[in-house]
């Protein structure tokens, strides 16, 4: 796939990916790491075009801050809709009354149906596969919540790859997950901490947490109080690896979704996602 120094042989790779998409997508992975800074550049561009293609075989549930409503004025700090609320001002004047606030029309932004925080295992090995896997979940949540999701790294420290109103592109995003290689502890308290912060001020109904992660702690406190204040968790965890995620769903009702493969992150996100 790479004839030469700095050089990516796209078509090549198109061959693999039919034949054996899974190890395709971890080979992708592995190169977006190149010492060869080229071929790292154009593998990552290359992911991140696949990604978001294979992100979309789900549906987004909604685009943009939100959407423009019209709701009584008395339920919003929106403008008023002085042509919805003629009738009603018309009506109290020539009933010499006050106009009842009630009675008029306001536009407001409907809040977006869903935030999601997106909190990604880093501890340990990052190979190819588990590389491969993380980004396209990454795409996927950004496909399935676009106007509010974060993406953020652990190990014994969390690292904000996006934060969750931050503008910067899904692509970016998958490239930048890409350039990570693993390091450190597990500190599962500390990032579901700091997943609760960036989803404290959204303005979405529902605020949904998904972990990474086999979810097995071997540093920092006991994830449960933390993950039990959370608005909704989902732990998505390896196929192999099942034990502590388990563990810590009963502990706070959480759901579970395993993977084997980087694909099978996607029927996994849709299982927890909906």
């Amino acid at each position: 796939m790479s004839p030469s120094l700095g050089e990516l042989d796209e078509a090549a790779f198109d061959d693999l990916f039919d034949d054996d998409p899974e190890t395709a997508l971890g080979l992708l992975s592995l190169m977006a790491q190149a010492t060869d800074a080229n071929l790292a550049r154009l593998s990552r561009r290359l992911a991140g075009r696949l990604m978001l293609e294979l992100a979309r075989m789900g549906k987004a549930t909604g685009r943009g801050i939100g959407k423009l409503t019209t709701v009584k004025a008395n339920l919003t700090d929106g403008d008023i809709d002085l042509d919805a609320s003629m009738d009603a001002i018309v009506a109290a004047r020539g009933d010499r009354r006050p106009i009842d606030i009630g009675d008029l029309v306001a536009h407001a932004w409907k809040r977006p149906d869903t935030a999601i925080c997106l909190v990604i295992d880093r501890s340990g090995s990052m190979n190819g596969e588990r590389l491969a896997g993380a980004a396209l979940g990454a795409a996927a949540c950004a496909w399935k919540a676009p106007s509010e999701f974060a993406v953020l790294v652990f190990s014994n420290t969390v690292v904000a790859v996006k934060s969750l109103t931050q503008p910067k592109s899904p692509d970016q995003v998958v490239a930048d997950i890409l350039s990570l290689r693993g390091h450190g502890t597990t500190d599962v308290a500390l990032a579901l901490r700091a997943a609760h912060q960036q989803l404290a001020d959204s303005k979405a109904s529902r605020r949904l947490t998904i972990l990474l992660s086999d979810a097995e702690v071997t540093t920092g406190g006991d994830p449960g109080p933390i993950a039990r204040s959370l608005a909704e968790l989902a732990i998505v965890a390896p196929s192999d690896e099942t034990d502590h995620a388990y563990a810590l769903a009963a502990e706070c009702g959480a759901r579970v979704a395993t993977i084997s493969t980087p694909l099978s992150v996607l029927a996994a996100l849709q299982e927890v996602v909906g």
